[in-house]
């Protein structure tokens, strides 16, 4: 039983290291590199207490070097998903009884055990797995997932906190629950951090997890399964399934305890979960909690006063950081005639200084996308460009999968405001430009609106006071995450909170609060202590 009303440690954002040559955890860093790059690393499913593997293995391939095999996931059938249900639901009544202290001691646990001991695991998994240069990894996968674990326990006892009022001879008070039933947990390749957190922030709170990591990130998925059993989570609160995805997830909605799904991924797969879910509505004990994170086609927009310099840095790196791979990523810019050749200077520079290649050379800006998949994809979009008379590619363009699937920073000049790579969620390392007439710059704010389906992130450049107030209020609706004279990436645990409406999902915040209360359901009780003893009301009686 609590015997004190307990404070957690202060959350504050973790320091990002900076890698710079002669620093100690760049040598670090590389060495752990080095050791998962030539070793074969086996990533089993976990369900319940057990490691499982299957006949059905899959290679691990870095995506800069798709002939080198440096590891092995296991793909399960419908039975490894209805394993795990039963593990979740097994662990659900111990784990959820027990008190929250110990469930805060457990991820702050992970937190630490990813700050120091597994920093350099998590990292290299990701740079090798994922094609994340060095820092693109330490912001996400030790910095951001550090963050995710430490902010959540404290938003947890935040909201255990909150409180109603009482008056009078009772007391009101609310038991924040964890949900009836078991939670699924789809996450993307692109961020280690929110691979580590989907499953984490729901378990937290009690609940039990069903957790489908996407097969591109399976390197740095073990990792996370690592530390989640170093830090004393209980054997069936994160069940780690593999397979297909379509088979996985028709077991857990099929289910009568399935209580809800917590999503991040494609806007088509998240469409499909919400219709599965509706169509069977009728078979679940609760209604189903549904947050999902879905695409973008996120923009910057220039004003005549902007900053040159400032808003070509951030094209080029809201554009090509991780290879656009982001669902932050800048993927469409609009800028005025009359600064457009001195930024286009300015991105002339940087472009010819940007090397492109393998994240295990340090001075690599720009790596390999992906999957072979994605290469054509982008490439696609490239190829039509150079080819169409509505666009012109003006850097890059370049594409090359021989050894790994690497593509130039490309940008393209758009000679109309809804061209295809415009309009069309590309998820690659290309930037499309429209440039418009000076004059027309309101009218601008109304083509950013209404060109993209998608309303995840946007960023505006502008000195001009009241033209910062206009467009921001003209764009309320266009983007979840909006950025002033910024580029629309870079979204911090704590500080910015993340999520987009319209067809980029339901807006739900991770990293604050807000996303927490998705996975609870709350008891309210009330406790009499001097309760009346006859019906009758003061009104009843006679004049």
């Amino acid at each position: 039983m609590p015997k004190g009303i307990y404070n957690v440690p202060y959350a504050v954002n973790e320091p990002v290291l900076s890698y710079a040559p002669g620093s100690p955890e760049r040598a670090s860093l590389q060495a752990a590199y080095d050791e998962m790059y030539n070793q074969v690393t086996e990533v089993p499913m976990r369900i319940g207490n057990q490691d499982v593997t299957t006949g059905n293995s899959v290679d691990i391939r870095p995506p800069h070097d798709h002939q080198k095999v440096v590891g092995h996931f296991y793909k399960g059938d419908a039975s490894h998903v209805k394993q795990a249900i039963a593990s979740a639901l097994e662990a659900r009544e111990e784990w959820a009884n027990l008190p929250w202290e110990h469930r805060a001691s457990i991820f702050l646990k992970a937190a630490d055990l990813i700050a120091g001991p597994y920093r350099d695991k998590m990292n290299a998994a990701t740079m090798i797995g994922q094609g994340k240069n060095a820092m693109q990894a330490e912001i996400d996968s030790a910095c951001e997932l550090i963050d995710f674990l430490r902010f959540n326990v404290q938003f947890m006892t935040e909201i255990y906190a909150e409180q109603p009022i009482t008056e009078g001879a009772i007391w009101n008070r609310v038991e924040y629950r964890p949900l009836e039933g078991f939670l699924y947990a789809v996450t993307p390749f692109n961020f280690t951090a929110i691979s580590g957190n989907l499953p984490t922030c729901m378990a937290m709170l009690g609940n039990v997890v069903v957790w489908k990591p996407s097969n591109k990130q399976m390197l740095s998925a073990g990792v996370l399964m690592e530390v989640f059993r170093e830090a004393g989570v209980p054997d069936g609160v994160i069940n780690m399934i593999q397979g297909s995805a379509a088979e996985i997830t028709e077991e857990c909605f099929n289910h009568p305890d399935f209580a809800g799904v917590h999503f991040t991924g494609s806007t088509a797969v998240f469409h499909q979960f919400w219709k599965q879910i509706g169509d069977n509505i009728g078979i679940y004990k609760s209604y189903p909690k549904i947050v999902g994170e879905t695409g973008g086609k996120d923009f910057i927009w220039a004003h005549p006063t902007a900053d040159r310099k400032a808003l070509a840095t951030a094209m080029i790196r809201g554009a090509f950081e991780y290879q656009g791979q982001k669902c932050s990523a800048a993927s469409r810019a609009y800028v005025p005639q009359s600064m457009w050749e001195e930024v286009k200077g300015y991105m002339q520079e940087n472009l010819n200084e940007i090397k492109v290649g393998d994240p295990r050379d340090f001075t690599n800006f720009v790596n390999a996308v992906i999957s072979k998949e994605s290469f054509d994809k982008i490439k696609g979009y490239i190829d039509r460009a150079k080819e169409s008379a509505d666009s012109e590619v003006i850097f890059g363009g370049n594409c090359d999968d021989s050894k790994g699937y690497f593509i130039e920073p490309t940008v393209i000049l758009a000679k109309k405001p809804k061209y295809e790579s415009m309009c069309e969620e590309i998820f690659g390392p290309v930037l499309t430009v429209y440039v418009y007439q000076d004059e027309q710059w309101e009218e601008t704010l109304d083509t950013v609106d209404a060109t993209s389906v998608y309303a995840l992130t946007g960023a505006i450049f502008a000195q001009d006071r009241y033209v910062i107030k206009k467009a921001t209020d003209k764009l309320v609706n266009a983007a979840g995450n909006f950025y002033i004279n910024d580029k629309p990436t870079g979204a911090v645990v704590g500080q910015q909170p993340f999520g987009g409406a319209r067809a980029s999902g339901t807006n739900d915040k991770a990293g604050s609060a807000q996303n927490l209360l998705r996975w609870l359901s709350p008891r309210l009780i009330k406790e009499n202590f001097v309760p009346p003893k006859d019906y009758r009301y003061s009104f009843l009686d006679e004049d």
